[in-house]
């Protein structure tokens, strides 16, 4: 063979391989590494796809508790009783995730959230009982009296569908009842695929319907002196710390699960916040709940792991008396309310006159956050998010109400 043909050759082969090198370098890494033993450990044929098409879906998975148990992707997507069917690539899955998938490893987490306000009542709370079956009614007003046995939120009529489905149900759908029979999605708080303790142990995600001014108990936190901490020191603290072993020295520096709902240094893990509350704050008028005494000592072993008993009982009896001063006043306004009904001044349909979103503001903005701030440590919306906008909407109404009374005497 001749120089030049050897050298034609030589050159046509390099130019090969440089092109499938320049060919390969051009295509996502995860097709031309290996495979690591994570990333088999996600489910090989699922992850085989998605890894293409949703390569973030596959690496949250391998990242998750989930994956170093070895729950894989069908354990989790393969239908639940009750639940709609659909064939996929050889697969069958369920065609929707709901908590009756997770039920399966963790009912009795389940059954703790069935019995709390987050279930059942947060979707009565705005399309009223006929939203859920007699079944799922008579369950809840055991745990949750009131809770779901109500009529639908006069504001979803007037709002209007598209309103309050990119609305409420944003936040309220914790609680949605599911074709299956269950009721919620667990993902709510712990993320699809990272099923993460840390998200779920977030402020932040919490605040993502625990905010404004009906109820602002990110903002407040934010202010008191937890939140501050927690700004300053959430890189030392360990948010994925197994609830059930989890101590102080894991979260020196409390946040909403904290409190509301984690185990700490050997207390009980809930799912039900109802376990630590004492007091009904986001109704008008706040009375005790039926297990107000039970309640107030599940709360206060939790804040005995970083104060005094003392302190403890000082916060307890001060936010005590504001919720009393703010129940005097909304009851005032109240009397006002109830004696324009009485002398049929104001008997139209809900939010059918100025003075209706005046009475609801009062008790349900500045009512609300008056006795949540006192609760949580938040001076500003105890003071001038509270008790200052309850006695400038006191004002407000007395005057429209005076104005409605001699109107009224004038068609007379």
């Amino acid at each position: 063979m001749s120089f030049r043909s050897v050298f034609v050759a030589v050159t046509v082969a390099f130019g090969l391989i440089l092109g499938a090198f320049l060919v390969n370098r051009a295509r996502p890494r995860v097709e031309i590494e290996q495979p690591t033993a994570d990333f088999v450990r996600a489910s090989g044929k699922c992850a085989e796809c998605h890894a293409r098409l949703q390569y973030a879906v596959v690496h949250e998975y391998e990242m998750s508790a989930h994956a170093k148990k070895g729950v894989n992707c069908l354990d989790c997507h393969q239908p639940a009783p009750g639940q709609q069917k659909q064939e996929h690539h050889g697969f069958v899955i369920a065609t929707h995730l709901t908590a009756g998938n997770c039920r399966s490893c963790h009912e009795e987490i389940y059954q703790e959230f069935l019995h709390s306000r987050h279930a059942a009542p947060s979707w009565a709370a705005v399309y009223g009982k006929a939203a859920l079956s007699p079944e799922q009614v008579a369950f809840s007003e055991k745990y949750q009296p009131g809770g779901t046995d109500r009529p639908p939120n006069p504001l979803v009529s007037k709002e209007g569908p598209s309103a309050i489905a990119s609305g409420c149900e944003q936040c309220h759908s914790i609680g949605k009842p599911n074709d299956d029979g269950t009721i919620g999605t667990c993902t709510e708080c712990h993320a699809r695929h990272t099923s993460s303790v840390a998200l779920a142990r977030l402020p932040t995600t919490c605040a993502q319907c625990h905010m404004g001014p009906d109820h602002s108990q990110i903002e407040i936190y934010n202010e008191s002196r937890h939140g501050v901490l927690f700004a300053a020191q959430r890189q030392l603290l360990k948010l994925d710390a197994n609830p059930r072993t989890l101590t102080t020295r894991d979260m020196f520096v409390p946040t909403c699960a904290t409190c509301h709902m984690s185990g700490i240094n050997g207390l009980k893990v809930t799912h039900d916040p109802s376990e630590r509350l004492s007091w009904y704050l986001a109704a008008a008028i706040s009375t005790k709940r039926p297990n107000y005494l039970q309640a107030q000592t599940n709360m206060k072993q939790v804040c005995v792991q970083c104060h005094t008993s003392s302190m403890i009982n000082r916060v307890y009896s001060e936010a005590e008396q504001v919720v009393a001063s703010t129940n005097s006043k909304v009851l005032a306004a109240k009397a006002v309310m109830d004696g324009l009904h009485k002398d049929g001044l104001d008997n139209g349909p809900p939010f059918s006159n100025p003075i209706d979103f005046t009475y609801f503001d009062l008790w349900h903005y500045e009512g609300r956050t008056s006795k949540h701030g006192a609760f949580m440590g938040g001076a500003d919306f105890v003071q001038w998010h509270g008790n200052y906008g309850l006695l400038e909407k006191s004002v407000e109404l007395q005057h429209e109400a005076d104005e409605l009374r001699r109107m009224h005497g004038a068609r007379e």
